[in-house]
Order: structure tokens, then sequence, then C-alpha cells
């Protein structure tokens, strides 16, 4: 079903759809859905279902496909996506598994900054699993502004400042619920405006 709906969304936009790929940080949001698996069996889902998806995604026939958490039987995906070959792959992770599989499958990576083994660490898995897969070139780094409690644009735009200063192509910034649209607003005017 993700399958069918990020292809449905990328024809929609016109190859506008990214699919972020994760296993996952709140067990809440789990729990809210659905099970709240072990770490291990959550990357093991992770990564069954992207094998899925992208053979759904470039498959020219119908899809038999029979893994430990997902199986699909003459599945057939169309229309297919519109960017070829499929939507970009934006990963986020904390472990050094996930880590790995970003750089054999991540078109961007986004490792938060509250990762434990550190930044550069953490890059650096990356890179070395992209360079095993003959892929270095291919993974571009995301960076993350998030504060649940107050938006500040002062910071907001140091930190955006700073990523841009260290070739980081792409920028996520989450805004405080109660805040949402005047952040977003705030955000679009006066940080965004700056890199137009």
């Amino acid at each position: 079903m993700l399958a069918k709906q990020i292809s449905t969304l990328d024809v929609i936009s016109k190859g506008r759809t990214f699919l972020g790929v994760g296993a996952g940080w709140s067990q809440t949001e789990f729990e809210g859905y659905g099970v709240w698996d072990p770490p291990k069996i959550r990357v093991d889902k992770t990564l069954e279902g992207l094998k899925l998806i992208l053979e759904l995604w470039t498959a020219k026939d119908k899809v038999d496909y029979k893994g430990q958490h997902y199986s699909a039987k003459r599945a057939v995906l169309e229309p297919k996506p519109a960017q070829k070959p499929h939507p970009p792959l934006l990963f986020g992770g904390l472990s050094p598994r996930m880590l790995r599989m970003a750089g054999k499958y991540a078109d961007i990576c986004l490792i938060p900054p509250w990762v434990e083994i550190g930044y550069e660490k953490a890059k650096n898995i990356v890179l070395e699993s992209a360079q095993k897969n003959s892929r270095k070139e291919k993974i571009q780094f995301a960076s993350l502004s998030f504060n649940r409690e107050k938006y500040d644009r002062s910071t907001v735009a140091k930190q955006v400042s700073d990523a841009k200063n260290n070739r980081i192509e792409y920028f996520i910034v989450g805004f405080p619920r109660d805040q949402y649209g005047e952040s977003m607003k705030d955000f679009a005017d006066n940080v965004i405006s700056s890199y137009t």
C-alpha cells in the first residue's frame, strides 16, 4: 500500500515526492497504529519493506515476494512513479545498522543532532557503506532543527546557515504544535527568503 501511495503522489505532484525511510523512534506513534517491536525487528521490517517497495516501483511485470514480514503475490503497481528509477529515499536513523543501510540505499540521509555516537562518526558510517556499495557520490545529507517548546527565528536561521556552510543540501524544520502556522509563516518570510 505504501509503495502505491507514494507512486500515486509522485505522479500527481509531477515528481516531487520523497519516501522517508526509518525504523521508528516514537513508541506512542507505533502503538497508535500497530505494534512496537524491538529495534532489531523494526530494522528488519524496514529493510524488507524497502526491498519490496523498490521492486514494485521498478519491476516490469507482476511481483512475487515472500519475506519474513511481508509478501506480495502477482502484485501490479501502475502507474510507476514519475521519478526514475524511483522517488528519492530520505533515510533517518540512529543505529549503526540503519546508518549502513542509508549508505547502501539512501539518496538523502538525515543524521539527527542527538545521535549518541556523534554526528561525524555517524556520517562516516554512512559514507563507508556508500563507498562499499559504489554510491558515495550519490548520497546527500540533511540537517534538522526541531524545538517542541518554542520557535526562535535567530536560532533556526543560524542552523540553516551552518548547514549551508557545511555543504548540507537539505534542511528539515519542525515547528511547535501550538505555534505551527505562525512559525511556518515566519520561517518562510524571514529565513527561506534569504536563500531564494
